[in-house]
């Protein structure tokens, strides 16, 4: 199978050209003819998880390992450690972000994670009616993301409706129509803008509220890699974050 036959799979899912422009998805390493032997897919890449990685190989992520242009390769950066990694083992890379975003990846968080039932999708944001307390809504989300600690914004009591966007949603507030709005990434004077607004927030985190991408992507594939003998093999990068309590690490 050649990277061209899953690239035009996942173009018909989700097509690039519903990208935003500044993103940069689509085929980053390798050519669209070249053959493989293994997919993988994950949130991000890091250099031990590329090390596993056997030659020949198609790795789909989320976040583009390249998002501007490059001046220099010097191997000493994120970005440019693992292209040299990439292209010595012969590894294509292909990325889907805010395409996959807007067609599935919210809605997909929204209603198989945490079980929301969505009433309409705009772009990047998913609807959904919750009707529960706001303490119980915390827990509820933070038991159904494995988040040990949970940051949150109350503005209200009782939460009638709620807006999702996974990753970084925060730039959206203004689209926001809702009791609560669910993202990651919140900083400290976003929460003062949307106290100021009336809207309350749980911080669902980037990594954690993302890392779903790769069940999302195995399952809208495997039909058609099993067709062509292929199994994609879902994995992930490690979360750059620790968590403690008290001096402790808790995740």
């Amino acid at each position: 199978m050649k990277v061209f036959d899953i690239y035009n799979i996942l173009d018909k899912l989700s097509p690039f050209s519903l990208q935003e422009k500044w993103d940069n998805a689509g085929l980053l390493v390798g050519s669209m003819d070249d053959e493989i032997k293994s997919v993988y897919i994950s949130i991000d890449l890091d250099e031990a998880l590329v090390d596993e990685m056997e030659e020949n190989s198609l790795v789909i992520t989320h976040h583009p390992l390249i998002f501007s242009g490059l001046k220099r390769v010097n191997y000493d950066s994120y970005s440019t450690k693992l292209l040299k990694k990439l292209i010595k083992k012969d590894i294509s890379l292909i990325s889907m972000h805010t395409n996959i975003d807007k067609t599935h990846l919210n809605k997909y968080v929204a209603q198989d994670i945490l079980g929301l039932k969505v009433l309409n999708s705009e772009e990047f944001v998913s609807y959904a009616n919750v009707n529960m307390s706001f303490d119980d809504l915390v827990k509820d989300i933070s038991k159904k993301l494995n988040l040990k600690t949970t940051k949150a914004v109350r503005c209200k009591d009782y939460i009638n409706t709620v807006a999702i966007v996974t990753g970084a949603g925060m730039s959206l507030l203004n689209e926001v129509q809702a009791d609560c709005f669910l993202t990651g990434d919140i900083k400290y004077h976003d929460a003062m803008e949307a106290k100021a607004r009336g809207i309350s927030l749980i911080d669902i985190r980037h990594y954690e509220s993302e890392r779903y991408f790769s069940t999302l992507i195995e399952g809208l594939l495997s039909e058609h890699l099993k067709k062509n003998e292929l199994k994609a093999i879902i994995t992930a990068s490690q979360n750059p974050f620790e968590f403690f309590i008290e001096g402790e690490t808790i995740e």
